[in-house]
């Protein structure tokens, strides 16, 4: 109980049967993602807060699942295995696209706010963005850090864009979507972070988050450090 008489601590807990590597948020906030690449069919289960429910929205599993993630306004859910990146219409219960990433091992995704390009990060070092109204294979791939990328995220109210490797660098692009579907986005780097230090097992920087409505950017790193970059 804290000074103001109101409860801390969890709100709810979950045990799922293998552990979980990821939990995402849809954008509404009621419901969220928790993937687990070790529990089979059950590897991607989806809860809602408000009912107290939790769904096991697929019977069977192509390929081990690494990381979900929600539309932003389309009852689609994003599911990536080590290669492919696969979009279901959750109302529908179908596939609605398979993404191809040309790449050997997924370890991140992230949906822009507008819910029409999606990036990929991977851990041979590439960063791959998809034009989901444009084709399944990859509009650009970018590989510029030294070692496996481990998170990737959109800024959801500024044009910008992070990723975060075990080179212990985080880079930031600006990166502008336009409304204008006949301009291709434009990517341009910004800044290289380097305020994190690898460890012995040659793990750099873990996790990063944007701050929702400030030009803020949190990381994590293996080095045990939550740092915090303001005005990038």
């Amino acid at each position: 109980i804290s000074s103001a008489d109101t409860l801390i601590g969890p709100v709810c807990a979950l045990q799922t049967n293998r552990d979980v590597s990821s939990a995402r948020w849809q954008a509404k906030g009621d419901y969220f993602v928790s993937v687990s690449p070790k529990a089979g069919a059950a590897a991607v289960l989806v809860h809602q807060l408000s009912k107290g429910n939790s769904q096991q929205p697929f019977t069977k599993t192509k390929g081990e699942t690494q990381i979900a993630c929600f539309h932003p306004n389309k009852p689609f859910l994003f599911v990536a295995s080590q290669q492919h990146v696969r979009v279901y219409n959750l109302l529908k219960q179908v596939m609605v696209k398979r993404l191809v990433s040309g790449c050997r091992w997924i370890s991140s995704i992230d949906v822009h706010n507008s819910g029409d390009h999606l990036i990929v990060g991977t851990l041979d070092r590439r960063v791959v963005w998809f034009d989901l109204d444009l084709s399944t294979t990859p509009y650009k791939t970018l590989k510029y850090h030294e070692r496996g990328v481990r998170a990737i995220q959109y800024h959801r109210r500024y044009p910008l864009m992070a990723s975060a490797a075990d080179d212990g660098a985080v880079h930031v692009f600006h990166s502008m979507v336009y409304s204008d579907l006949m301009r291709n986005p434009l990517i341009v780097p910004v800044k290289i972070l380097r305020g994190h230090h690898t460890v012995t097992n040659k793990l750099g920087v873990l996790t990063t988050a944007f701050h929702p409505t400030q030009p803020w950017l949190f990381t994590g790193g293996s080095d045990g450090k939550i740092l915090l970059y303001q005005d990038i």
